[in-house]
């Protein structure tokens, strides 16, 4: 034997055998910017057809861009989380921000009010699917939020 292993086929042999729609469950870090709308779509489209969740690509790529684009409203060119999961029959999409916690409730519940109004496009089209969203703080010293939506399946 020179250097080879004998019995293994080789790569371009290997039958690619896709991922189940079970194991769907990624995080993605963005660098922040108003182009990562567009690089979370691309991504959530690309993973659920990988993933054979093809008939939920266009709501949730939509959700996706703006649940990130409203992230980065609030905190422009601050890093963003993405995570997109399948559990209990739903598709889940969070986005996690940067945005800095606030001195009082009424200011929080303002920042807040905001926030909703400006993702009236994703309210209807996650609505219009039987789905659900929204935001809360996160409890984090430093503050945070978490946006999500949920699309079911």
């Amino acid at each position: 034997m020179t250097g080879t292993l004998r019995g293994l086929r080789p790569v371009h042999e290997i039958r690619q055998i896709p991922p189940e729609a079970e194991k769907l469950n990624y995080s993605i870090g963005l660098p922040g910017g108003a182009y990562c709308a567009g690089t979370a779509r691309s991504v959530v489209r690309s993973l659920l057809t990988r993933h054979a969740l093809s008939d939920l690509c266009e709501t949730a790529a939509l959700a996706a861009s703006e649940l990130v684009a409203c992230a980065h409203r609030f905190t422009p060119d601050k890093e963003l989380m993405l995570k997109i999961r399948r559990q209990f029959d739903a598709l889940r999409i969070v986005v996690y921000d940067q945005h800095p916690a606030h001195s009082s409730p009424e200011a929080s519940e303002e920042c807040r009010h905001r926030r909703s109004r400006g993702m009236w496009l994703l309210a209807a089209a996650v609505e219009a699917c039987g789905g659900d969203w929204g935001l809360t703080p996160v409890l984090t010293p430093l503050g945070g939020t978490k946006s999500w939506a949920l699309l079911p399946r």
